[in-house]
């Protein structure tokens, strides 16, 4: 496993020397991890990458090879790098479920911790959780203009890394991939792998016949073969046929087709007219070629052929989105055993925190519609046993009032005074639990275009400090 710690920003490190050398890096305080605005133009946000935050947190520690290097920086004293030497992790994480689907402006993760280990795991928890949540937002878009047809990850060749290409199909079959074409992926997190044959395999042979002749060969029952390479339907389909005809005489079933180029709608149409007329009917007619959710809904609603889609640059790189932005902030400090809340005040209304040390409930009806989530205090309690009503944290006019529904607390203990309290599952495991999340929600929350707004409220005692601390911070500029 790799050394991690020193994947952070340098003024984490001066921040926490800065901290040790005013003697208040011991100081207990609260960060709240959340994003101000949907992944892809989305209406939710799939969380995910909290197994690798784990593994993270696991293997914190400075090696002597670290220490080594911080000291060339001559930016710090012996005695700081002395201390770091036994740096461990000892506080509180609380995260929401991996899979889980959250919303702008909710803590998806909580830190309670001394101040010198809350602030130096800020940048690695945000690059971990806030790539692998893009990507898995926007595999479960993909999957959803798929209409139920398999969708499959074809984008390591176009990640931006390895380590990208990696957590990136991790985090795409979590959204709802049925395979990865990955293969180190396919091994570390035991997803199924697919592929078949590149152009320059048919390129390599004297002709398009031998060529898949060959292929069917070598995997008579995995043969799927790639028919653009010279011409779609006076070439590729009907060799295709032809090699396909030959393995049904010996009992195999061939996979299918893929078209890689071209007007797919309409050469998928006629692709699967001619297969038809020659006995395939099952067929898979699998398309790829810079695919998204936009092309493949498009596609979907002209009525093509395609039942299977490969799906590759524009997922591993979300192309139109290219980053969620989730931040990291101090919402609270403990000062005598005394909780204090902090603030962030800002001309952009957005980038105003909540505070305090808080946790997130979600609503349901009575047929288990999530319906509204409120952020409260983490000392608040709600008597469901009578009726809820929240109202919009800026229209405070608009209200809502639930009488027959039932609650979910969204954050659980990661971690207990440094303890690990993380139960691993497995991709097919955190992938149904995404289905879930998402058959919980309303169409109109899911809608690949201008998607409805999900309720995110704040309760009466969180709005009230809030307010009064802006009120205050007001005040005091004046």
């Amino acid at each position: 496993m790799r050394n991690l710690t020193l994947l952070t920003d340098l003024y984490q490190l001066t921040m926490l020397n800065g901290y040790f050398e005013k003697n208040i890096h011991e100081n207990v305080v609260v960060f709240d991890m959340f994003f101000r605005k949907n992944a892809c133009k989305s209406g939710y946000t799939i969380v995910c990458g909290i197994e690798q935050l784990v593994e993270y947190i696991n293997n914190l520690h400075f090696s002597e090879e670290d220490l080594k290097y911080l000291k060339s920086l001559n930016l710090f004293s012996d005695k700081f790098l002395d201390f770091l030497r036994n740096f461990k992790f000892t506080g509180d994480i609380y995260s929401v479920e991996e899979g889980t689907i959250m919303f702008p402006n909710e803590p998806i993760i909580t830190v309670k911790a001394p101040l010198y280990q809350a602030q130096l795991i800020e940048t690695a928890l945000l690059t971990i959780v806030n790539f692998q949540s893009l990507i898995a937002t926007k595999a479960s878009r993909v999957c959803y203009a798929a209409q139920g047809d398999s969708v499959l990850e074809f984008g390591l060749r176009r990640a931006q890394g390895p380590d990208a290409g990696i957590y990136g199909a991790r985090a795409a079959v979590i959204g709802g991939c049925n395979a990865t074409a990955n293969v180190l992926a396919g091994k570390m997190f035991d997803i199924p792998v697919v592929g078949t044959q590149a152009h320059s395999w048919v390129q390599k042979f004297d002709s398009e016949l031998e060529a898949f002749q060959a292929y069917a060969d070598v995997y008579p029952d995995k043969c799927l073969l790639l028919v653009d390479t010279y011409d779609v339907l006076n070439s590729g389909v009907p060799n295709a046929i032809k090699v396909f005809e030959n393995l049904r005489e010996k009992g195999y079933k061939p996979l299918g087709i893929r078209i890689d180029s071209g007007d797919l709608e309409y050469l998928s149409v006629e692709a699967k007219r001619m297969l038809d007329e020659a006995g395939f009917t099952d067929l898979s007619i699998t398309a790829s070629n810079d695919l998204d959710e936009h092309t493949i809904s498009s596609l979907k609603s002209g009525k093509c052929a395609i039942n299977s889609w490969g799906v590759g640059t524009k997922l591993i790189t979300s192309a139109d989105s290219p980053s969620l932005g989730g931040v990291y902030k101090l919402a609270a400090s403990f000062e005598d055993g005394e909780i204090i809340p902090k603030i962030k005040v800002s001309e952009d209304a957005e980038k105003i925190n909540n505070p305090g040390y808080k946790k997130v409930v979600r609503i349901y009806n009575n047929e288990h519609k999530a319906e509204a989530d409120l952020i409260m205090l983490h000392d608040e309690d709600i008597d469901t046993t009578k009726p809820l009503t929240v109202f919009h944290p800026t229209y405070t006019w608009k209200e809502t009032t639930f009488e027959d529904y039932t609650i979910k607390d969204l954050l659980k203990p990661l971690y207990i005074n440094g303890e690990c309290k993380f139960e691993p599952k497995s991709i097919q495991e955190i992938q149904k639990h995404v289905q879930e999340e998402l058959n919980t929600l309303w169409d109109s929350y899911k809608r690949l275009n201008c998607p409805k707004t999900y309720k995110v409220d704040l309760s009466k005692e969180l709005w009230n400090l809030k307010t009064s601390l802006l009120g205050e911070k007001v005040l005091q500029i004046q």
